[in-house]
This record gives C-alpha cells, structure tokens and sequence, in this order.
C-alpha cells in the first residue's frame, strides 16, 4: 500500500470517533428530515453520509435516544424526533461548527 493510502492509528481513532460513537447526531439529522423506520434511518446514513453503521449499535442508539426523550416511535412504528431531540441537533451542530472554526484558525 502506498504511503497516501495509509492512516495512522490516530486518525483511525479520529474516524471512529466522528462515526459510531456520535452515531447520536446521524440519527437525529436523519429524523429531522421526517418521520422513518429504523432500518431505512440505517440506509439513509449510509447514503447520506458514507458509512455503514453497526444494525445492534443502530439499535441501541435509538433505543437510548427514545429513554432520553429526544426521539419517539410513532404509531405505525417509525420514528421521529422530538422537540427536544431538535435542540439536542442544533447544540451538535453548534458544538461541532465551532471546533472546526477552532481548528481552522490554528
């Protein structure tokens, strides 16, 4: 493999990190575009933003994000999000905009 094609271990962690464990903010931008079962919030992600989530962890997530109350399941069994899964996205979004106008001053 050419020394382009290599990723250190760090950005692998990196890519990890801005992937399955903010699985969270995937989930709610997807149901912020409207109500939608969970495997076809899985497809979405994978079209949307080009990774392949894990289906138990896809699950769990959700799982968590309805205890929380920032999404719920509707009667025909999709999801949507809630309110305050609403503000939940707009402090995620905030957060993660800040740290790259951060990063791109240094």
């Amino acid at each position: 493999m050419s020394r382009e094609g290599k990723i250190s271990k760090a950005m692998a962690r990196l890519i990890k990190n801005v992937t399955v464990h903010t699985l969270w903010i995937y989930v709610l931008a997807i149901l912020a575009r409207g109500s939608t079962y969970p495997y076809q919030v899985k497809k979405k992600i994978k079209d949307t933003f080009h990774f392949n989530p894990p289906t138990v962890t896809l699950y769990t997530v959700m799982y968590r994000l309805e205890k929380e109350g920032l999404i719920r399941k509707t009667e025909n069994g999709s999801y949507e999000i809630t309110e305050d899964g609403k503000i939940a996205l707009k402090n995620a979004s905030d957060t993660l905009k800040q740290l790259s106008e951060t990063l791109d001053h240094i």
